[in-house]
């Protein structure tokens, strides 16, 4: 297994910028976090504040150190360099330019969200941002709009009705997160099992219902998925060894997650559930979920024919947030079991912000950069868990959470198990989620062929990853 003394001087350029980001916090900051207030963009049209137009932000910047996947290079195009020569014939034999930059910064996620609550009924959220833009990304391009949705509540909390380009999905609670209060450097992906597939980063239009009766809180929705000839994923040739997803018009996609909130009730405002309350909050919740879609999946059977396959996706959860102590110092616990039916040896490689784009002839069957088969037919128990110190452990300066998480999965694909873990510390500049710089170690599996064509684990590589969140 690989650990970090492998990379040593990597390490010391992210601790570097950490050194430096960390001395012009503790400079500026003069005042006692209980002092520090962010703005709220925030208009008001009536007295009690009811109904309103507001305005929030969160930016997520990596620097980030990664232990590339074998072969790892960049994609070379049919164009010219600025020295004159064609790449094509300078990479024509190597898949690609070689020797990629472990070392990269971008911004992992950019949001920009306006919310309207315009009469006791009327209500409209808009989410518009980019994600993934680091050194690879195409210039002048990537934003684009993640929610547009209209709702009207019909009886108070029971029953909202709502439409649109939505975040408002079935399955877990993390198919939906709430990306400003993660906990870790990210949320378990493999939860958004069709991101870029065939929705747009796992919003899709849909007509949905939500709301609380007494303790137990719903979602319910009927989607229409995007086109397969539009995914922003490579979805693979038809073949008779693995079901991949397919290109005839998609049937609609049903899902749902009810989930029984023993103890405080959380906000279902927006659907986007939160990694941690910081102790602000005693959350136990047990949650189900489910997502289906008819014939969303081909593969060819034994005799040529095009057989079509369902997508059947289940989920349940707990999710549990407990404060200690009147300091806050607070445990925040995970743990979900999904099954994923997806057709025949359907597997996916995942690699967030991806640092390459290309394999040459020495890659695995992870593909480059960062990418590992996080999402496949099969079962995965997925584990979360967090220790928040006291508020005011550092002063001034805030307070420090301590996480850890593992993914465990066994694909029909893969022979043996797909593990990923992380673990990392938060420091939580004014005691939230407003100002919060997060250091994260990730370790995933290699994959490669035997001799009898299983893929087995050779190896495992590691990222580290210095995150700055700044949100309001």
């Amino acid at each position: 297994m690989r650990i970090l003394i492998l990379f040593p001087m990597k390490i010391k350029i992210i601790l570097t910028n950490a050194l430096m980001v960390v001395s012009c916090f503790i400079y500026a900051q003069d005042k006692p976090k209980s002092e520090i207030k962010y703005p709220e963009l925030k208009k008001n049209f009536n007295d009690d504040g009811s109904h309103f137009i507001k305005a929030t932000v969160v930016g997520q910047f990596w620097t980030r150190y990664t232990d590339l996947n074998p072969g790892s290079t960049l994609k070379a195009e049919n164009n010219t360099t600025a020295a004159g020569t064609n790449t094509a014939s300078a990479s024509a034999n190597s898949g690609g330019y070689g020797n990629v930059s472990p070392f990269d910064i971008g911004i992992r996620r950019l949001r920009f969200n306006v919310m309207a609550q315009l009469t006791d009924r009327v209500f409209f959220y808009c989410q518009f941002g980019q994600n993934n833009f680091n050194y690879t990304s195409t210039l002048y391009s990537g934003s684009f709009v993640h929610d547009a949705v209209g709702e009207y509540k019909i009886h108070k909390s029971i029953l909202t009705i709502g439409t649109g380009l939505s975040g408002w999905s079935g399955l877990t609670r993390f198919a939906a997160p709430g990306v400003g209060s993660i906990m870790g450097i990210d949320a378990p992906l493999y939860q958004q099992v069709t991101n870029g597939v065939n929705d747009q980063f796992l919003r899709k239009l849909s007509i949905y219902a939500k709301g609380k009766i007494g303790k137990l809180d719903y979602r319910l929705a009927l989607s229409k998925p995007m086109i397969g000839q539009n995914s922003s994923v490579i979805l693979g040739a038809l073949n008779s060894n693995s079901a991949t997803f397919s290109y005839l018009p998609p049937k609609v996609q049903t899902q749902g997650y009810i989930n029984y909130q023993f103890l405080d009730k959380e906000d279902n405002t927006l659907a986007y559930t939160s990694g941690t309350y910081h102790g602000k909050k005693k959350i136990f919740n047990l949650g189900v979920g489910w997502i289906n879609q008819n014939k969303a999946l081909w593969i060819i059977n034994s005799n040529g024919d095009t057989i079509s396959k369902n997508m059947t996706l289940l989920g349940t959860d707990v999710f549990i947030e407990l404060p200690l102590s009147e300091k806050r110092n607070a445990i925040t616990a995970y743990i979900a079991y999904t099954d994923y039916q997806m057709g025949k040896n359907y597997i996916r490689n995942v690699g967030a912000m991806n640092p390459a784009n290309k394999v040459n002839s020495a890659g695995s069957f992870n593909g480059p950069g960062n990418a590992a088969p996080i999402i496949g037919t099969g079962q995965t128990i997925y584990a979360l868990f967090g220790y928040k110190f006291k508020d005011n452990l550092l002063k001034e300066q805030g307070s420090l959470q301590a996480y850890t998480s593992i993914q465990y999965s066994k694909y029909q694909a893969l022979k043996d198990p797909m593990i990923i873990y992380e673990a990392g510390l938060n420091w939580l500049i004014n005691g939230d989620h407003h100002s919060k710089l997060t250091l994260g170690y990730q370790s995933r599996p290699i994959y490669r062929k035997d001799l009898n064509g299983d893929l087995k684990v050779v190896t495992t590589k590691g990222m580290l990853v210095l995150q700055y969140q700044i949100s309001f």
